[in-house]
């Protein structure tokens, strides 16, 4: 573990906390439940693994909706009462939520005037069943929610207006008041950790005024709460223009509730920039107030040149109230090294705050199992998985390399690992987006850090693993046979020793199937030997490996997709010299990750079967595909983006990699070919036999994973392949 000299009192650090996503949230008459999709609820071991992470606190749904969706019901409190347990067992200090994003049961809603006494009700009723729980959340980010379900009518009961808003924030606000009374009653000592999203609004000159506004409202939440909104505050006018009586305003200021600690969750697009240059924009993003129209977008992807980022967050929140801060939601959603960047970035802000005086308690790493549909803001059952902490694509939650930086941080207070010696997205150049910047492979730049090393030069997937590394911000070389032959181990002591690699990527070999019937001493030297020699140097200097091989390992007599575990029976050279080639390999290094995968293509370059019939239709030329073997075709980019993931959580072993769904070679060219709009009446199908080639193939190999099915669906693949080729096309005319 090497030492970051940057940020050198360990010593004086703030707490790691854990938070898991666990929305209830509304859209018409449908409920969409987080812990639900994540199998939380059916789960044995949550807290079991959450404790591995050595955190001190975490916050715990005891969610209204879930324990009392029907009112005077008797509540049934065995499932929480289960988990708690088990937290407290595993000294885990609990921060109780009871409403998450949500409208509450179905017997009231966030505008209902006695929605703030039925979660008072529900909030005794969990203060009396668990009377030592100290930490609560009543309501999670009262403003976001007042926001999407009264401003932007995203959620229930879709209202968009500013009375419903400012009703709805009051209501959530009473509530979280009349809670923590109830709550006391039981234990005098319960502390409010009061959560919402600081953010900061950005604009042009034209859109200051509406900029000012909004910095203004986002204090809204613990300004009432500390009874700041009272007459000449600069929020009072607007609240009661809407319509609120004096009354419900005057409530806060005599009835001040104060958190004990302000929770602040912050994302990278929390910040926003206000732009009215709609030109810029793609229409569908265009919006506006009652005056104007402009944009509303990211702050992180103009170059507006102001001061911003979450340092610059705390500090006003904490010359605003001088009151204990957590970050109490810390998450991206993006890939492995950008999600440790952001955690670090975010850790090291607060460590350096921390120790200037800002009372920053702790750093909640949020969404420890991911979360589902925010690409979607929670609005349909179909959205996204994000992995978090743990991976739950997986049949059991798979730890991250988050994981590693988390346990490392609660016990040393730091972690090193060379990806993060490069800066994120949101510090690079070509997060740029409406600026009109340069091609992004020419708009990078990288620190000169421990390199990936990347065999494969000439290659279709050494290359696409160059690109991606550039995009992803992860320093790499990209080797030839010329500069590193696999079978010269004096070649690869000296690359080693030039470079300095914390990994290598093994994406050469011999690809000619046919061809390896008649070359079989060169296919061996290629794909075994050499990656034998390899991985025996990769573990004498502690470097991690990554290989790749194919479905031609198996032989094709199953009905159903190949998994890890199955028998590996290769019916040609190409497929012998493979499954040696695993078996080697990691008998050399077992730390080595393989990665067997199959058929794939890429929108970069033309050597792949796609490609090919794109390229017979265009040219008017009848295309000859198999329409007796079944095969699972695989998208470059998501392979590519998922190993390097694998790579960075150190996984090891076999692992399948491919697009979910299976398809024979003729039906995969006939749906090329009606998404390219060509004709499929040039596509001709023809059986295995008749093809004339040298080498036995499988009737059947498609791959599936019993360890993490991490790749989206062909499909989808499918439709993002003619998206980027068109993209990569306009890019190399420019």
């Amino acid at each position: 573990m090497l030492t970051d000299t940057k940020f050198p009192y360990y010593n004086n650090r703030p707490e790691v906390w854990g938070g898991i996503e666990c929305t209830i949230n509304r859209v018409q008459n449908s409920y969409l439940d987080q812990l639900h999709c994540s199998g939380f609820y059916t789960r044995e071991n949550n807290i079991s693994l959450i404790s591995q992470l050595g955190i001190k606190a975490m916050r715990f749904p005891v969610l209204w909706e879930l324990h009392a969706p029907r009112q005077g019901q008797v509540i049934d409190w065995s499932w929480a009462e289960k988990e708690l347990n088990a937290v407290r067992e595993h000294q885990i200090e609990p921060i109780v939520g009871l409403l998450h994003h949500g409208s509450g049961p179905s017997y009231t809603q966030l505008a209902d005037d006695l929605f703030p006494y039925h979660l008072q009700d529900y909030a005794g009723k969990v203060a009396r069943k668990f009377p030592w729980v100290k930490y609560y959340t009543p309501v999670n980010e009262p403003l976001t929610t007042a926001r999407f379900s009264g401003l932007y009518g995203i959620w229930f009961p879709h209202d968009a207006n500013d009375l419903s808003f400012a009703t709805m924030l009051l209501n959530q606000l009473k509530s979280v008041v009349l809670a923590m009374k109830e709550i006391r009653k039981v234990n005098p000592d319960a502390k409010l950790v009061q959560t919402e999203d600081l953010g900061k609004t950005y604009s042009t000159p034209r859109l200051q005024y509406q900029a000012d506004f909004e910095n203004i409202r986002r204090w809204l939440t613990w300004d009432l709460l500390c009874g700041k909104v009272v007459p000449g505050h600069k929020m009072w006018k607007y609240l009661l223009e809407t319509g609120i009586a004096e009354a419900s305003l005057y409530f806060f200021s005599e009835n001040p509730c104060p958190p004990d600690i302000i929770g602040v969750n912050h994302y990278v697009t929390s910040e926003r920039f206000l732009d009215d240059e709609l030109d810029k924009y793609p229409s569908n993003i265009h919006g506006g107030n009652w005056l104007e129209r402009y944009v509303d977008t990211e702050a992180v992807r103009v170059n507006h040149g102001k001061i911003s980022g979450v340092k610059l967050l705390l500090s006003e929140a904490w010359q605003r109230y001088q009151l204990p801060i957590a970050i109490t939601e810390a998450h991206l959603h993006c890939t492995r090294e950008e999600q440790m960047r952001w955690v670090r970035e975010v850790w090291n802000t607060c460590v350096e705050l921390k120790n200037t005086g800002v009372d920053i308690k702790a750093v909640t790493v949020w969404s420890l199992f991911g979360a589902y549909g925010w690409n979607k803001l929670l609005t349909c059952e179909n959205g996204d998985y994000e992995p978090g902490v743990f991976d739950l694509r997986s049949s059991v939650p798979r730890p991250t390399a988050l994981a590693r930086l988390i346990s490392s941080l609660s016990d040393l207070g730091q972690y090193h690992h060379p990806v993060l010696l490069n800066k994120g997205w949101w510090h690079r150049n070509d997060r740029f987006h409406y600026e009109g910047s340069d091609n992004f492979l020419t708009n990078l730049s990288m620190n000169r850090t421990q390199p990936v090393l990347i065999i494969g030069k000439s290659g279709t997937l050494g290359n696409a693993f160059a690109r991606i590394c550039q995009i992803r911000g992860i320093d790499y070389r990209l080797l030839s046979r010329q500069e590193l032959e696999l079978c010269d181990e004096k070649m690869i002591e000296q690359a080693i020793n030039h470079y300095k690699p914390w990994a290598i990527i093994n994406a050469a070999g011999f690809v000619r199937v046919d061809d390896a019937e008649c070359e079989i001493d060169k296919c061996y030297f290629e794909n075994t030997i050499g990656p034998e020699l390899l991985a025996r140097t990769c573990r004498k200097h502690g470097i991690k490996l990554m290989s790749f091989s194919s479905d031609l390992v198996f032989d094709g007599e199953k009905k159903d997709p190949y998994l890890e575990s199955d028998v590996v029976r290769p019916l040609n050279v190409y497929g012998m010299s493979k499954a040696k080639k695993e078996e080697l390999v990691l008998q050399a290094d077992p730390s080595s990750l393989i990665i067997r995968t199959s058929a794939f293509f890429s929108p970069w370059d033309e050597y792949n079967f796609v490609s090919n019939v794109l390229s017979s239709l265009n040219s008017d030329q009848r295309y000859t595909a198999v329409n007796d073997v079944t095969i699972s075709p695989t998208f470059v980019p998501d392979l590519v983006n998922a190993s390097l993931d694998l790579l960075i959580d150190d996984e090891r072993d076999v692992w399948h990699l491919a697009n979910e769904g299976e398809v024979t070679w003729s039906d995969l060219a006939v749906e090329v070919a009606q998404r390219a709009g060509f004709s499929s009446s040039l596509i001709i199908a023809e059986p295995l036999k008749n093809m004339n080639w040298r080498a036995q193939r499988p009737s059947y190999s498609v791959l599936k994973s019993e360890k993490g099915c991490l790749l989206p669906s062909l499909e989808n693949a499918l439709k993002r392949y003619f998206e980027q080729k068109r993209n990569w096309r306009l890019a190399e005319a420019v």
